[in-house]
């Protein structure tokens, strides 16, 4: 279609990096200081670098080699982050994480394994935060996906200043499209993460944030907000 056509050249032509949106948003979510952090999908290391402005050391890991490699080179030999090339389930380097972040990473895997995963792998007290994809299947998300097109437009315009800008590093690692309905990724997060706070927002997006509370929480009921 000619609309779409025009939108997606004018989003090619003035590109903002939809993931590093939620970075503060993310930060807020996070205690002052941690101990261990892990970022799963680190990408280009945004924000495991911004994670280790409170850690004391932060695991990011990618299953990209490439992207890997590029983060390294982005961070300065003072900060308390290693990027490592890894598979999300089956990564361990020992002990427990106080805070790990997730940002559309989830819906590239088997979703229950990784929300297990990531359970088992936080620490008591410790805090998970996703922020995801899903397939639209609800009218509210049908209406913030509408809602996102023209202010996608007028937030590319803003930030590249109405020039012409290249892809930010962030944007250059593999996509692939949600196939998992928002509500049946609602449904196994409450199922598995009792307690969880969900929320969907707008440019295509949804959050969750956990705190585990105890040892092994388990599945239990949830609640959204």
């Amino acid at each position: 279609m000619p609309l779409l056509d025009a939108l997606a050249r004018f989003n090619d032509a003035h590109p903002w990096s939809h993931n590093a949106h939620f970075h503060p948003w993310i930060m807020r979510r996070l205690p002052d200081r941690f101990d261990r952090a892990l970022d799963v999908g680190c990408g280009s290391g945004d924000l495991a670098r911004l994670l280790a402005t409170r850690a004391t050391h932060v695991h990011g890991i990618d299953s990209d080699e490439r992207i890997i490699a590029r983060a390294r080179e982005s961070t300065g030999p003072g900060l308390p982050v290693s990027f490592t090339v890894a598979d999300a389930l089956t990564y361990d380097e020992g002990g427990r994480y106080d805070v790990i972040t997730c940002v559309a990473v989830l819906h590239h895997l088997p979703l229950t394994e990784a929300l297990t995963r990531f359970r088992g792998q936080l620490a008591p007290g410790g805090t998970l935060v996703v922020v995801g994809l899903t397939r639209e299947d609800t009218r509210v998300q049908t209406l913030l996906g509408l809602a996102s097109v023209p202010l996608n437009l007028i937030t590319g315009w803003i930030r590249n200043r109405g020039r012409r800008a290249p892809r930010p590093l962030a944007m250059t690692a593999p996509t692939r499209p949600a196939d998992v309905p928002y509500t049946e990724f609602a449904r196994e997060a409450r199922r598995l993460l009792p307690g969880v706070r969900l929320r969907r927002r707008l440019f295509w997006r949804y959050s969750l944030v956990w705190k585990k509370v105890r040892e092994d929480a388990g599945p239990g009921s949830g609640s959204t907000t």
